[in-house]
């Protein structure tokens, strides 16, 4: 999920009042630190130090980790840091996500929101950033998303373990009358060396909780840390392997009831007609309501079992409006052409002067390819639901989202009812990818909630439901040319991308009043923010405008434009008879491409780049920055007989700081699956206005026996902190369609790889 990309006409507003400093309330507002949601939540002995950590008599303690856990691993690296300050290990601590509160709002996720690369440390991005920061702050979103978790979390939860750990130990001495510079922590115990006497923090946690930390949190080195900079065993892992009910589809209350939604396949319209007779005799359901919502037009059934709410779904007889986007694929694909003919919406990473470059007549040295890449779906294993309980006027819903904020706003005013009367509830789940992020799902739980008498209901989509109602990664179009030295060096670089707008689909369906606009560069990132020397290139970006719902899918834009530009500098190093590692270091020349340079030539030596190979085996490379993280890979491939095997993928990546190698490494893997997932086979399509994919057979990932060995080492070169959730995915498509090439000769330019090439 990105970083959003632009500044909203509100959130100007709140920006300007603080950073001029031109009334003091917004300065004020700024500065004030948001209610601490723990509070309220207490139970009865508990001890609150911070919205992080809390602390019961029995020494019970618990760590909130406010980031969705989604496979990812999150919550223990976000306890990992509390823990590490507070003293304690992971198997003494309880892991929750917490109720949604505006105190953990995500900073990390806008601040690179700007037109700028992250190694842009210039006077405006410097500056776009703090900006960024203060809109981050007037938001408060409350968001899992742009491999930024942890990079947020890094100093504001360490330093909650260490202001809880440093009253524990004042309240210690207090309690013993002695200087507090004597007390020893360890494993939740504070110990008097004078007398041998201990306290657990429990013991000590009512007293210490009201006490004020000091305003200096002396944080500990990296050279003293016992648990961060290490592999830890995940919180939730018993529970995944003894069958745990963590998920959201798992969640089961007293006198609940069951249903399922039937939304529109057409996306903007609703019903002409539908006939309920049918689908109310199904033996099981109970009720048939219509849903009309920002997300979607449809109906939602409520049975007494999901089977039943599944085959009602099925009998409901429905005539959809025809909406006025294009029948089919073609349709849309002429769409992004006509759009690439016309002038461009606006232009990002300019340097030189690329109309000259280009309009050199006396050259012909220009070399230009054009790439696709289409929809794709998130197909998270879990399928979309969400339980939802309205009585009394009050709404209490269990699921597994990446933004519980947004979920209890956007239900409260679907409802009428206060925000602060709808309880979030955020279980783990079973992938997210940006999916969970959108509000399509707690909307029509909620709606089908109010129907229901007062009893709960858990709304369960089916897979074709799902695949078939997604916010879709965009399709996209490129266009690249290179201008070329007679020894083959690029000059030039003009670069074209035709795309929808994320950001318009995404605030039109969740914040409808506010207006979209400005400089996407979502549209853009992975090809404009990409460290080069090349002294003259421009990208433009074309937006199109399509009605398909799109959203945030895994490493959003960098996704098809890391493909498009490793793919084309990969083309021109051969044109320019250039073996591909060297051409791309020869355009690293300033200081702060070294931590690209350094992945390269670290992943070369990895797969033993160069190294003479047996006939039908083929080697190649790719780099792409992304979400702070620098990343490498090199894929081997095997072609026989036109079929193509994966047989292994090296990958270095720089995430300036690891704390978990293990878990780190574990995302670089499920990154490079699920980017060589959309390789093989992946595309959603239309016909007749509809999504023509329905379930895992026509819309299939990396098996098994398809997956690669994947070998990931892991650098430290960068000075700033990236992220592990997403980088893995751009390198990992084009170092594949680079491989193919360099084993067979055929140079494939649209996604999915499979339309041109099998794959065993």
């Amino acid at each position: 999920m990105s970083r959003l990309g632009t500044i909203t006409r509100r959130s100007f507003m709140g920006l300007g009042v603080a950073a001029t400093g031109g009334l003091a309330v917004g300065y004020y507002f700024y500065t004030k630190p948001f209610p601490n949601p723990l509070i309220a939540m207490a139970a009865e002995g508990d001890a609150v130090f911070n919205p992080y950590v809390k602390i019961a008599a029995d020494n019970t303690i618990t760590i909130i980790a406010p980031r969705a856990e989604m496979g990812q691993g999150v919550h223990t690296t976000l306890a990992a840091l509390v823990a590490e300050e507070l003293d304690v290990s992971l198997d003494q601590v309880n892991v929750e996500h917490g109720l949604p509160g505006k105190a953990y709002y995500n900073e990390a996720m806008m601040v690179e929101g700007g037109p700028f690369p992250f190694f842009d440390e210039g006077f405006m991005a410097e500056a776009t950033r703090g900006s960024m920061k203060v809109v981050s702050k007037f938001l408060a979103l409350q968001m899992t998303g742009g491999s930024s978790a942890t990079i947020d979390a890094f100093v504001k939860m360490r330093e909650a373990g260490c202001a809880a750990r440093l009253v524990l130990v004042a309240a210690a001495a207090e309690h013993w009358g002695v200087d507090a510079g004597t007390l020893r922590t360890s494993g939740g115990v504070i110990t008097n060396h004078v007398n041998n006497e201990t306290l657990t923090y429990g013991e000590i946690s009512e007293a210490a909780a009201q006490l004020e930390p000091p305003s200096k949190l002396p944080l500990r080195p990296r050279s003293e840390w016992k648990t961060l900079g290490k592999s830890q065993p995940r919180v939730e892992g018993l529970d995944k392997v003894t069958g745990g009910r963590i998920f959201g589809i798992d969640v089961q209350l007293p006198d609940m009831l069951y249903g399922t939604v039937k939304i529109s396949p057409r996306f903007g319209v609703g019903a002409v007609s539908v006939d309920k007779n049918a689908a109310l005799k199904v033996a099981g359901v109970l009720d048939i309501i219509d849903i009309e919502s920002t997300t979607g037009s449809g109906f939602g059934i409520i049975a007494e079992n999901t089977w039943a709410a599944f085959q009602g779904a099925d009998a409901l007889e429905v005539e959809w409006a025809t909406p006025d986007y294009p029948a089919n694929t073609d349709g849309m694909k002429s769409m992004l052409d006509i759009a690439m003919a016309t002038n461009s919406d606006f232009t990002l990473g300019k340097v030189g002067n690329v109309e000259k470059e280009f309009n050199n007549t006396d050259s012909e040295n220009f070399f230009g390819a054009v790439y696709d890449a289409p929809y794709l779906a998130h197909t998270t294993m879990e399928p979309m639901n969400a339980t939802a309980h309205f009585k009394d006027g009050k709404l209490e819903m269990w699921i597994g989202t990446q933004g519980p904020g947004l979920a209890q706003s956007t239900c409260a005013a679907l409802l009428g009812i206060k925000t602060e009367d709808v309880t979030v509830n955020t279980t783990r789940m079973g992938g997210g990818f940006g999916r969970r992020g959108e509000v399509d799902v707690p909307l029509y739980a909620a709606a089908m909630a109010a129907k229901t008498g007062g009893r709960p209901i858990k709304v369960t989509w089916s897979r074709e439901e799902d695949m078939r109602h997604d916010t879709y990664r965009p399709i996209a179009t490129a266009q690249f040319r290179a201008s070329l030295t007679d020894d083959g060096d690029i000059t030039g670089l003009d670069v074209d991308i035709a795309s929808p707008s994320i950001l318009t689909s995404l605030l039109g369906r969740t914040f409808p009043s506010i207006p979209a606009g400005g400089t996407e560069k979502i549209v853009l990132e992975g090809a404009f923010d990409q460290p080069s020397t090349i002294p003259n290139r421009r990208y433009q970006a074309h937006i199109v405008d399509l009605p398909v719902p799109i959203g945030f899918w895994r490493s959003v834009g960098n996704s098809f434009n890391g493909f498009f530009q490793e793919s084309f500098i990969d083309e021109v190093a051969h044109v320019s008879g250039k073996d591909p590692l060297e051409f791309r270091l020869s355009m690293m020349n300033d200081e702060e491409h070294r931590p690209a340079r350094e992945v390269l030539k670290k992943v070369a030596k990895m797969a033993n780049w160069g190294g003479s190979l047996p006939a039908g085996k083929g080697q190649g490379i790719a780099h792409a920055l992304s979400f702070g993280t620098w990343v490498a890979q090199v894929v081997q491939v095997d072609v026989t007989d036109d079929v193509v095997k994966i047989e292994k993928v090296w990958c270095a990546a720089d995430l300036g700081l690891v704390l978990d190698p293990d878990n780190v490494k574990a995302q670089m893997m499920s990154g490079i699956v699920y980017g060589l997932s959309q390789a093989l086979g992946q595309e959603i399509t239309f016909s007749d206005h509809e999504v023509e994919q329905y379930n895992f057979y026509d819309f299939d990932a990396m098996r098994m026996h398809q997956c690669p060995e994947i070998v990931v080492e892991l650098l430290e070169n960068s000075h700033r902190m990236g992220g592990a959730g997403e980088p893995g995915t751009p390198p990992s498509t084009p170092a594949l369609a680079n491989a193919i090439y360099a084993s067979t000769g055929k140079r494939i330019r649209s996604m999915p790889l499979s339309h041109a090439i099998d794959f065993a």
